[in-house]
């Protein structure tokens, strides 16, 4: 496989899956992989900074598309991040990346408005990077 795009939805996997050729492979992470505990706090305080830092867990029903997505990932020449537009479209991506092992501003990201096969193509032409300031206000 030369290229992964991962969405939120099973739906518009599909439906982007029929206007891309057989070089790419769409699949949805089905929204949040990844949250704080509900077992402890999940924050740390980095002691050098003072910042606070989230201590992130894959929930139990998450583990399978996680470990279907590092799979892929593995296969992959380029992954996608392709989640809504909005701040939790950017955490979600954010999460989908951590959760691979890859560093979110470091994969391309797109965006589109629409799902048609104009929409899609030029999502493709015109990649960006994870927004981390929305990541931050998610």
């Amino acid at each position: 496989m030369k290229n992964l795009i991962i969405v939120e939805s099973p739906a518009k996997a599909r439906t982007i899956t029929s206007f891309l050729s057989k070089d790419y492979k769409i699949i949805a992470s089905k929204g949040h992989i990844r949250d704080l505990p509900k077992s402890s706090f999940g924050i740390t305080v980095d002691e050098e900074s003072g910042d606070f830092v989230p201590k992130y867990s894959i929930p139990r029903e998450a583990n399978p598309i996680v470990k279907e997505l590092k799979k892929l990932a593995k296969e992959a020449e380029t992954i996608y991040i392709a989640t809504d537009e909005d701040r939790e479209g950017e955490a979600i991506g954010f999460h989908i990346a951590k959760a691979i092992g890859k560093e979110p501003t470091e994969l391309p990201r797109i965006v589109f408005h629409e799902i048609t096969k104009t929409a899609i193509n030029h999502a493709l032409d015109n990649p960006r990077k994870v927004d981390m300031d929305s990541v931050d206000a998610q």
